[in-house]
């Protein structure tokens, strides 16, 4: 999910360690989207092996500067296989990347310093290097999908050191 969300007013304290995913408001649930874009990367998989393989390849709706959707509200019906995250599927999902607050709330860990719930400040996960910003290149419009193949990368699976780190560097 990608979307400009800003923190729930109303929220108490860090609702992602006391509530259940079932449990949060849609605000809540919205803004555990920590705008890295890694999920509207094209992701091909190994039949054989279900191995996820990311590519720097974009859904043809992100605005990869901003790592948002240019039509959050209606992408489903632009792109019908956009998924759309829900508690029972985040738990199952297997290209989920490793940074995804969604998932690390599923599997009851904290968030990272770096997640804007965390800093206050939405452009962190840029700075810790988490986002896709100036990482695609190209959408699934300019690329074949014969064609991906050639642009799998390693980096969407993978977490930055700097993203790691205990607190702000």
């Amino acid at each position: 999910m990608t979307i400009r969300s800003q923190p729930p007013s109303n929220q108490e304290g860090f609702f992602w360690k006391t509530k259940t995913l079932e449990e949060m408001s849609n605000a809540e649930w919205e803004s555990l989207c920590d705008g890295c874009a890694r999920c509207c990367l094209e992701k091909l998989e190994d039949e054989d092996t279900g191995k996820i393989y990311f590519t720097h390849v974009s859904c043809k709706l992100l605005d990869a500067g901003l790592c948002a959707c240019k039509d959050y509200a209606n992408r489903s019906d632009q792109v019908p296989d956009c998924v759309r995250l829900t508690p029972a599927n985040v738990r199952t999902l297997n290209w989920l990347p490793p940074s995804c607050g969604y998932k690390l709330v599923a599997e009851g860990r904290d968030l990272y310093w770096w997640h804007p719930l965390v800093s206050g400040d939405p452009n962190t996960v840029h700075e810790a290097g988490v986002s896709v910003r100036g990482r695609v290149q190209g959408t699934e419009n300019e690329v074949a999908d014969a064609d991906l193949e050639d642009h799998i990368v390693q980096w969407p699976a993978q977490l930055p050191k700097r993203a790691r780190l205990k607190r702000r560097p």
